[in-house]
């Protein structure tokens, strides 16, 4: 085992006849170097400066250590770095990369660092909506929502034909006696049910819910907002919602026909619907028993509910019958059949809605999403949008940098451990920052070409055409 041979250094052996001693005592040394690219993403897209101006600070200018601009973008940096806790900022408020993303290499006072710690980040994260005389802070909600779609807007040169936003809930388990904790049936456990809308990878809505609602609880509402902000800049845009059986409901549907907003959501199977696709059940039955093979068939035809349903919409089933047993799955959608056939409307457009829930997993466990821990749901709605906020810095990286590189499908984790994670020592002198990384980097091409690109977006921004 390693012996400590004296005060703060540590015998490894030997190699070669050379002893092999190992101690902390490099300087200014930081192990996030890639966080320069964070820096350069935000530039590159303005998203700091917009996501502070949603906060209103009261406290006495004279008297502040750190604006808010710098405490929003610690948090939303260290986020993207995988540091999910405040009390880690404790240690990152001496990072020299820290400082070096705020802009601000000493500071002010002598009993302070840079950055700040956890304390400070506390007070923002329970910001309330109008300032007291205790939280000088206090954010706006409804800038919060439009900086989202705002930014999803942006990331586009000009207005797609069409775009499809898929709508998700899922659950948030809670550990504590959270305000609007509930027990939830089908998740087996005391939760939140936060709602969800991606376009492709672009995130537009984190929504923090109590678990005692339905899965679209809340949805018209929220769908409304989204989809008038983007009508206001692509007026010709089609837009498609789709969406699992949680959202088959009458009052969302009858919504997007009433604005001309396509649709194509799961359907709950029961006995009434089953009826209706029996022989192509049988056909396929027969056929799979012959083959030994899954064998599937489809139809489509005009249906509704005995009660609940405003009229009758189309309905594609998918009659299958795979591992000696039958899978009926039912669609309803208000797409032509001219435009959009039974087996192709379900294979291609409809499953690929299952990658949502990959972009769910990359905010939950790459970006700590399901980290809500304070004792409201107005704290825990906040800390959700720094977690969000993180997300879209990181896609932002991955488009304008990474597109065309190994990391053009990589996950927000994957990014975050080869190129943000990288060791580095750090010079500080009167005539420049100097980051020295390792000169073996494995992924130093990729890396620099993302710079540049990146370099370049900010300079575009900057002095627009």
């Amino acid at each position: 085992m390693p012996t400590e041979c004296r005060a703060e250094c540590f015998d490894f052996g030997i190699v070669e006849g050379r002893p092999v001693e190992a101690a902390f005592d490099a300087g200014l040394v930081t192990s996030d170097a890639g966080a320069l690219l964070l820096g350069a993403t935000d530039r590159a897209i303005g998203m700091m400066d917009r996501f502070a101006a949603c906060f209103r600070d009261e406290r006495r200018a004279d008297l502040i250590e750190h604006e808010v601009v710098t405490l929003v973008g610690q948090r939303v940096f260290a986020i993207a770095l995988g540091y999910e806790d405040l009390n880690d900022h404790d240690e990152l408020r001496h990072d020299p990369l820290m400082a070096v993303l705020a802009g601000k290499l000493a500071a002010r006072r002598a009993d302070c660092a840079p950055v700040a710690g956890k304390s400070t980040l506390n007070r923002l994260e329970l910001s309330r909506l109008e300032s007291t005389r205790y939280h000088k802070i206090s954010h706006n909600p409804v800038a919060i929502r439009k900086l989202f779609v705002d930014l999803f807007l942006e990331a586009h040169e000009r207005p797609p034909r069409q775009i499809i936003l898929d709508l998700d809930a899922t659950d948030d388990p809670l550990h504590g006696e959270q305000e609007g904790r509930f027990f939830h049936g089908y998740y087996d456990c005391y939760c939140y049910l936060p709602l969800y809308v991606f376009c492709g990878r672009h995130l537009l809505l984190a929504k923090l819910r109590r678990s005692d609602l339905d899965a679209a609880a809340g949805a018209v509402e929220e769908v409304a907002r989204v989809v008038a902000r983007i009508r206001a800049r692509w007026p010709r845009t089609r837009i498609l919602l789709r969406a699992d059986s949680g959202f088959a409901r009458d009052d969302l549907m009858a919504w997007c026909e009433a604005n001309g907003v396509d649709f194509l959501f799961g359907l709950q199977q029961n006995v009434r619907l089953v009826a209706e696709i029996k022989d192509e059940l049988a056909q396929a039955e027969a056929k799979s028993r012959r083959t030994g093979k899954p064998a599937r068939y489809f139809k489509e035809f005009r249906w509704t509910t005995r009660n609940s349903w405003s009229c009758k919409r189309r309905v594609v089933a998918k009659a299958e019958f795979t591992g000696g047993e039958a899978n009926p799955r039912f669609v309803v959608t208000s797409l032509k059949r001219a435009e959009c056939r039974p087996k192709y409307l379900y294979e291609k457009v409809y499953c690929a809605r299952g990658d949502m829930e990959n972009r769910i997993k990359e905010c939950q466990l790459d970006l700590y999403a399901d980290r809500t821990s304070a004792a409201t749901m107005r704290a825990n709605q906040l800390r959700l949008w720094f977690y969000s906020m993180g997300y879209v810095l990181l896609c932002a990286l991955r488009r304008i940098g990474l597109h065309d590189t190994q990391f053009a499908q990589a996950t927000c984790g994957t990014i975050r451990l080869k190129l943000l994670k990288i060791g580095a020592l750090v010079r500080i002198s009167v005539r420049r920052i100097k980051i020295a990384m390792a000169s073996a980097c494995p992924v130093a091409q990729d890396w620099g070409r993302a710079a540049i690109r990146l370099a370049l977006a900010a300079l575009a921004r900057a002095s627009p055409a």
